[in-house]
């Protein structure tokens, strides 16, 4: 079990963030494709002094290709004596050795009982969406998506309130053999910003893949006309895959933040969140 910390190892929080344009998601691949969690290793391996060997992080939540995080965590565990030779001049070494596109911004010894992921209660992101007749600020077009269409914030965010609660996802995610795609959304609304941007924010126990850049696809189909503020919840209550239901782009998408219990509840909520779950009746 993760959250058990092998002796003679400390469990060290990770707070971070990135721009997520220049890689293949967080999670290392094969074939040398970049990716968030390789940057880390390889500048914690080269910090530490640590030769070939590499300490694995453990991520709240596995962004993909071209999602961008400003409040992500991840874990390590490290040799007690590693940790103490470096502790207190990692985090600038850290900054000197990782490219700009990944910062670090704070290291500490966790609790008992933390894991990034299973100890997490919620996940909050963000999807950036401008409808401006001229396009994205170029200053911006890394994180906010375009939509050539004017969009009704107002119906948007109706339909968004729609979707809140423990449901069956599954004509919203990307299936996985084996793994449930039932979660339940916390909170879910939209906004214009002052700058004009909307902003559609989701917060949520967990995600499944590919679950809120379809939700976003889906709202920006009631945002422009497409469909009516109903439908979202009707695809969502049909449980199956609807082909009007459009993935939209990575880049608008961003971590903000992820949210931890008490720290005498993070072992169980470690234990509960390990569970298969399955709907109230099923």
């Amino acid at each position: 079990m993760s959250d058990e910390v092998e002796t003679g190892f400390v469990r060290v929080r990770m707070d971070l963030s990135y721009d997520g344009t220049g890689f293949s998601g967080w999670a290392k691949q094969a074939g040398g494709r970049r990716t968030v969690q390789g940057e880390v290793e390889d500048a914690l391996r080269t910090v530490t002094r640590s030769g070939e060997r590499t300490y694995e992080l453990t991520v709240a939540g596995r962004t993909d290709a071209g999602v961008h995080a400003r409040g992500q965590v991840a874990h390590v565990d490290l040799p007690a004596q590693v940790w103490e030779a470096h502790r207190e001049k990692l985090l600038k070494r850290l900054a000197g050795r990782l490219p700009r596109d990944v910062r670090v911004w704070a290291l500490r010894e966790a609790p008992a009982g933390f894991d990034a992921r299973f100890a997490a209660v919620w996940r909050r992101y963000v999807y950036r969406v401008t409808d401006h007749p001229g396009g994205a600020d170029p200053l911006l077009r890394h994180h906010v998506l375009w939509h050539d269409w004017p969009l009704d914030v107002a119906a948007m965010d109706a339909a968004a309130r729609t979707l809140i609660g423990e449901h069956d996802f599954a004509a919203y995610a990307k299936k996985r053999e084996g793994a449930t795609t039932i979660r339940e959304i916390l909170d879910f609304a939209v906004r214009r910003t002052a700058g004009g941007v909307v902003e559609i924010e989701v917060r949520a126990d967990a995600f499944c893949h590919n679950q809120v850049r379809s939700m976003v696809g889906a709202l920006l189909f009631v945002g422009d006309g497409h469909r009516g503020v109903e439908w979202p919840r009707k695809v969502l209550d049909a449980g199956v895959r609807d082909s009007a239901v459009h993935v939209v782009r990575p880049h608008g998408l961003t971590l903000e933040e992820v949210g931890y219990p008490a720290d005498e509840l993070l072992a169980a909520r470690s234990l509960a969140a390990r569970n298969r779950r399955t709907l109230p009746g099923a």
